[in-house]
């Protein structure tokens, strides 16, 4: 398998990137494509030990920040490293992309270039929360979608439901509505009408709804949601977690095993759903063992045709 690495953009520096992506090239034996600045890549690659062709470099003169707005940005800078290393999937050169830098940006190289699926409206980003259950619980969508409609909530449920089943292992997984009640009916206007439209849905195993203090007990695999509503939940968590990780160390001078489930570079990163083509979204604060996590979610995404596997869910509920 090919893996187009998008190595600019990090808040840690192309150095951790490629480092991660080395490590995963070598102990796998798969073709990596490092895509930047050539002159920064080389030299990653030579403080990395990098000496194999299973490690290549793909130039790319420019690079979308944090800060540029990603559809102009994306018009503008053509020879972009997030461009290019996309362009490379759309080829058919590499298998799937992988990107610490703007998610923004890279969203709209999904979008625009590889392009979304027939019968999707909107491409959401998913994550995977920690919790009682082994493989945690995954949350759709977790900010690329603000203001949605029930339809869009239903094809986010299909998706995520979807990659569930590559993360589980479980073929049904259960799937629930995040909302401020458990019973039928509760809820906004949006709310109460996507119930009523994943209530109908045969192919999914729909447990209803789902609070917010129960994302982390292990009530349903994947938990849907707006953007919006979405964000705010992974920031609310990651906040309560330094908050209590600080309090606990203050205490006990040291931090108890069970923290290791909050620890996202063991999940290193997360397809954007419903495009044509796998495209990791990686934290923008990925060290090399993130980016190696990541380049594993990937291979696993190509391994199980995930996107055959949701063009193939998304027509049978649009049936």
């Amino acid at each position: 398998m090919k893996i187009a690495v998008d190595v600019m953009g990090s808040d840690r520096g192309p150095g951790e990137v490629i480092a991660g992506a080395w490590k995963w090239a070598e102990e796998t034996g798969n073709q990596v494509f490092l895509v930047g600045g050539a002159d920064v890549v080389e030299r990653e690659m030579q403080l990395a030990g990098v000496n194999s062709d299973l490690v290549r470099c793909v130039p790319a003169s420019e690079v979308i920040t944090m800060d540029e707005s990603p559809a102009h940005a994306l018009r503008k800078k053509k020879d972009a490293s997030i461009v290019i290393a996309t362009g490379l999937v759309k080829q058919g050169l590499a298998d799937a992309v992988l990107s610490c830098g703007s998610t923004g940006a890279q969203m709209a190289a999904a979008i625009f270039i590889l392009g979304r699926m027939e019968g999707v409206e909107r491409s959401p980003i998913v994550t995977q929360l920690p919790g009682v259950q082994e493989k945690g619980t995954l949350l759709v969508d977790v900010g690329a979608n603000v203001d949605c409609r029930p339809r869009q909530l239903l094809q986010f449920a299909v998706l995520g439901k979807t990659y569930a089943t590559i993360v589980t292992g479980n073929p049904e997984p259960s799937v629930a509505l995040l909302s401020n009640g458990e019973e039928e009916g509760k809820g906004n206007s949006v709310s109460v009408e996507t119930y009523e439209l994943l209530k109908k849905q045969n192919s999914l195993n729909f447990v209803g709804n789902i609070e917010g203090r129960d994302l982390l007990l292990g009530k349903a695999d994947v938990v849907v949601c707006d953007g919006f509503v979405g964000n705010v939940v992974i920031k609310t968590l990651e906040g309560a977690a330094m908050f209590i990780a600080r309090a606990v160390v203050k205490e006990f001078s040291r931090l108890p095993a069970v923290f290791d489930k909050l620890d996202y570079t063991k999940i290193g990163g997360a397809p954007l759903l419903g495009v044509n083509g796998i495209s990791i979204v990686c934290h923008g604060s990925s060290n090399r063992e993130a980016v190696y996590y990541g380049l594993r979610a990937a291979f696993e995404c190509g391994q199980n045709g995930i996107v055959a596997m949701q063009r193939k869910a998304i027509e049978q509920t649009r049936e």
